[in-house]
């Protein structure tokens, strides 16, 4: 089930009806978590919730045997990294290397083999993440493992972040979980506010602009022009930017319902003034994963005064890369890897932007960087998102402003809510991060917010994330 959904709504009203009784009881409390969440989860299909169980348990016992033979603490490690790994890359990119090999080599790939079969999970990155965390930190005496199962799968499926996060660390949730949470009136009216925002984000923003940047993206390149598809990108980085924001808000808003706390998964992305502040803004809870669990056991920058730049260098390229691949199974999401990979490298290179004269011309960069990067995100190959690339830093396709895609009352509906809601947190100071009271007038704005979901939402569907 979504969130967007009747479903969603009845499954939380039985869960809240239920949570008051069972949660000052830890194995009760852990119990419903855990059950509800398998509910969850299954409700789109029950064989997704097999894989789930199964990636859970290895990572589950792979951390009580590091702890009960430490000496083979290395092996288990290799077998849960193994088995995760091996699971995603099956699920996620077998069709995709196979087809990919098959072209490279000149052969044809029938419509009807087995590998048209596979389906990829919905939120197999997520929770496979996740638990890959917990046994590296396990690993590293960062985390002692738990022995309750029940425990363990409470933190790894709980159903707010589950499908498309934010990635919330064992060390972070683990120990929240032992303890009833703050479950007062002053966390659920804060969770609600955050939860209002997040369906605003998604049904009315994302939602409507969703038809507009498909029917914009359906235009030949060679047809429009760069104005068009500046646009476009423009239109789609908003887009993405509520659909996936307005993901995490609602979970982290469920969870604080619930008593518990997550994490911030966005801060004012679009405000960057740098590629690297970009990454410490936009999805950071993936962002310092890699940085954690890939970029830093690399080596990082540090590898000595000689090797160390270009040491650096390449464990941000393979950082970088191995994150546009975990975006799915395409050439277009390495190659939006690779780009940033190139912005953050020419950044290094630079003096930085510091001086108050230069922050508007650093913000225009970054943000045009960002902008023509999200093409290749979104476009359906490579070749199209290089057609497109053409028209958008060449003369001659700047030269050409016609827009074949009217941009619709709803349309300009959302990019302005977008604008205000960027201007009101900023001067609120991300009171959404926080706990708030509960005045009639922000109380007035949660309704508003709930209302418009509701009248003005757009035609969009799932989350954009659940692909990944």
């Amino acid at each position: 089930m979504t969130f967007n959904s009747l479903e969603f709504i009845l499954f939380m009203l039985a869960f809240m009806a239920l949570w008051p009784n069972v949660r000052e009881r830890t194995q009760p409390r852990l119990f419903a978590i855990t059950l509800f969440s398998f509910v969850f989860y299954g409700w789109w299909d029950w064989r997704f919730l097999i894989l789930l169980i199964v990636s859970g348990l290895i990572d589950y016992l792979a951390a009580l045997g590091m702890e009960r033979w430490p000496s083979r603490r290395r092996w288990l490690l290799a077998l849960s990294m193994a088995g995760n790994l091996g699971i995603l890359a099956f699920f996620k990119y077998a069709r995709w290397a196979v087809t990919e090999a098959a072209v490279a080599l000149g052969f044809d790939v029938p419509a009807d083999t087995w590998l048209h079969a596979i389906v990829l999970p919905v939120g197999i990155s997520f929770y496979t993440f996740q638990s890959m965390s917990y046994t590296i930190d396990v690993y590293r005496h960062e985390l002692k493992a738990t022995r309750s199962v029940v425990h363990f799968f409470a933190y790894l499926s709980m159903f707010p972040q589950l499908v498309a996060g934010p990635i919330v660390r064992a060390a972070d949730l683990l120990p929240q979980l032992e303890g009833p949470g703050q479950f007062n009136r002053q966390n659920r009216w804060t969770g609600l506010e955050r939860t209002a925002l997040g369906f605003l984000k998604k049904c009315v923003i994302a939602d409507n602009l969703a038809p507009i940047v498909n029917a914009g993206f359906a235009i030949d390149p060679s047809a429009s022009g760069g104005l068009h598809w500046w646009l476009m990108a423009f239109l789609f980085a908003i887009q993405i930017y509520c659909d996936f924001s307005g993901y995490s808000d609602i979970a982290i808003g469920t969870a604080q319902w619930m008593g518990y706390s997550f994490r911030d998964n966005f801060r004012h992305p679009y405000l960057a003034t740098s590629f690297r502040e970009f990454w410490t803004r936009w999805h950071i809870s993936l962002s310092t994963w890699f940085r954690d669990y890939v970029y830093i056991p690399l080596g990082g920058s540090r590898r000595g005064p000689i090797r160390g730049p270009i040491s650096g260098t390449a464990n941000l390229w393979i950082t970088m890369l191995a994150s546009g691949l975990w975006h799915g199974a395409n050439c277009t999401f390495l190659v939006w890897g690779g780009l940033h990979a190139a912005y953050l490298t020419i950044e290094r290179l630079l003096p930085p932007m510091k001086a108050p004269a230069l922050r508007p011309l650093a913000w225009l960069v970054t943000f045009a960087g960002v902008l023509w990067a999200w093409v290749f995100f979104r476009a359906d190959s490579v070749a199209q998102a290089w057609a497109i690339s053409g028209r958008m830093l060449t003369p001659s396709g700047l030269a050409r402003t016609d827009l074949p895609i009217e941009l619709a009352p709803s349309g300009m509906l959302a990019v302005g809510l977008f604008i205000g809601l960027e201007l009101a947190s900023l001067l609120d100071r991300g009171s959404t991060a926080r706990l708030v009271p509960a005045t009639p007038w922000r109380f007035g704005l949660v309704v508003l917010a709930l209302v418009a979901s509701l009248f003005l939402r757009g035609p969009g569907g799932e989350f954009i994330y659940f692909q990944f």
